[in-house]
């Protein structure tokens, strides 16, 4: 049993989608739909840069899912078998909703856009920030979020694997949990360089003008359940599926723990369908048992398809 797994910020690279575009018809269409639908050459924005200007989480956001939508359309036209499940890390759940048939290509690349637009607004440049912390565990890195906090926001915000936590809030606040994590014994702690402190309190503001945008777009009831960040549970419903949508902004993304059921529902390949292999790696160290496989480009999607048929 496999489940497609879409990866969300922190996997763009100028250049991406360009082959897949070149070589699969129904990849090249998503491109023109998501092109149609922002009223811009996102297309040449992923396939040509600058990287500056994809670093913008708000064009960081749809060209990402543009991949990974065109990713899988030419995995459908190649013949891959359906997914038994579908997942995706934080951006990636929207992908994942496509994938399932709940949206439409044109409502989430806008969707995304808008969301990119909200997360960077909701926190002025520089007030927060985000920090992996390596080899705690949860509840001892929960202590130290609090003890760092002083009235500030520190908390975990990326539960991606045993290993491998990311907090966010205010900066001054992350500054002083790196601090505390490797005094009480974390491998390594380290700032990330992003450009506003995603999935925390902080984000609520997002949140409140997402939920206005999410209200006005249809969501169908999904083809296949979907694992969601918010809950690490299967929903069905396109209700569930933008409530999910809605929670997700200001709550930890539960990565670890949607594998954990994925694996417990019997899946035991991941095909992640995007651009990077990011979650291939978190999936390797929550179960170096599990077969992992990516699509980016043709060449990934010839490696995949043979190893899935292996």
């Amino acid at each position: 049993m496999n489940a497609y797994v879409f990866p969300g910020q922190g996997s763009q690279y100028a250049g991406m989608g360009k082959d897949l575009a070149e070589k699969f018809s129904a990849a090249r269409q998503v491109f023109e739909e998501a092109d149609t639908a922002l009223g811009f050459a996102l297309s040449d924005l992923c396939f040509n840069g600058p990287a500056e200007q994809l670093q913008l989480t708000e064009n960081t956001q749809p060209a990402i899912l543009t991949v990974s939508i065109a990713a899988l359309r030419a995995m459908e036209s190649a013949g891959f078998p359906q997914a038994a499940f579908v997942a995706g890390h934080s951006l990636g759940e929207y992908s994942a909703l496509v994938a399932a048939g709940s949206l439409s290509v044109s409502d989430a690349v806008r969707t995304v856009r808008a969301r990119g637009r909200y997360m960077q607004e909701a926190v002025p440049v520089g007030a927060g920030a985000m920090a992996a912390i390596l080899g705690l565990d949860l509840e001892m890195l929960k202590v130290v979020c609090e003890d760092a906090s002083q009235g500030q926001v520190c908390s975990p915000a990326n539960l991606n694997s045993p290993g491998q936590i990311v907090i966010a809030g205010d900066t001054a606040a992350i500054d002083r949990a790196i601090d505390l994590a490797k005094e009480r014994g974390a491998k390594r702690a380290l700032k990330l360089k992003v450009s506003a402190p995603f999935h925390c309190a902080l984000m609520k503001p997002a949140a409140e003008r997402l939920a206005v945008d999410l209200a006005q777009i249809s969501f169908a009831d999904l083809q296949v359940p979907l694992i969601t960040n918010a809950d690490a549970n299967a929903v069905k419903s396109g209700a569930e599926a933008r409530a999910a949508l809605i929670r997700q902004i200001a709550q930890p993304v539960r990565w670890l723990e949607s594998v954990e059921f994925l694996t417990a529902h019997g899946v035991q390949s991941f095909v992640e369908t995007g651009p990077g292999k990011v979650l291939s790696g978190l999936v390797r160290q929550i179960d170096r048992n599990l077969r992992c496989v990516n699509v980016e480009d043709e060449a990934s999607l010839r490696n995949a398809q043979e190893a899935l048929a292996a």
